[in-house]
């Protein structure tokens, strides 16, 4: 008789409790307890970027996964740059006889709002989004091309 023990069976066991205990972490952390919106991925959170200073303009460097260029709008309001990112629910699942025990991939956005640390020329603003990535190049203006009114100064 034969007796096939896994030496790492109670060590499987407890690393299975402590995954459970982590999600349901997860789930009472993204509120659901508290009636808070849920928040499905940590990028829904937070949008990751660079932003570099190359001397005569500012060249932003943003990840946006899973968003094509007709998903991301960029405004540029008093030297701080706006970028939303939204994606709509996908219409596939309607037009399919298939049953989906899961779906997760839903409407999703994500937006971040940046100050710029100098004025920049906004008609000269360029972006591409390539592979996730979106790569905002944003010329900066010189002092004396800054729109405004002057101000008389009286004795």
């Amino acid at each position: 008789m034969s007796m096939e023990r896994n030496p790492f069976k109670n060590l499987e066991e407890q690393f299975e409790q402590i995954q459970r205990q982590f999600e349901e972490a997860i789930r009472m952390w993204n509120g659901e307890q508290f009636e808070m919106p849920r928040i499905t991925s940590m990028s829904e959170m937070r949008m990751g970027i660079d932003l570099a200073d190359r001397g005569d303009e500012f060249v932003l460097t943003a990840d946006v996964p899973g968003f094509e260029k007709d998903d991301i709008e960029l405004r540029l309001a008093d030297d701080t740059l706006h970028i939303v990112a939204t994606r709509e629910e996908e219409k596939e699942h309607e037009e399919r006889d298939e049953l989906y025990l899961k779906t997760e991939r839903a409407r999703r956005s994500m937006q971040r709002s940046i100050d710029l640390p100098e004025p920049v020329d906004e008609d000269a603003a360029e972006a591409t989004c390539k592979n996730g990535v979106l790569t905002i190049t944003l010329p900066k203006t010189e002092p004396g091309e800054l729109d405004g009114e002057t101000i008389e100064v009286k004795t």
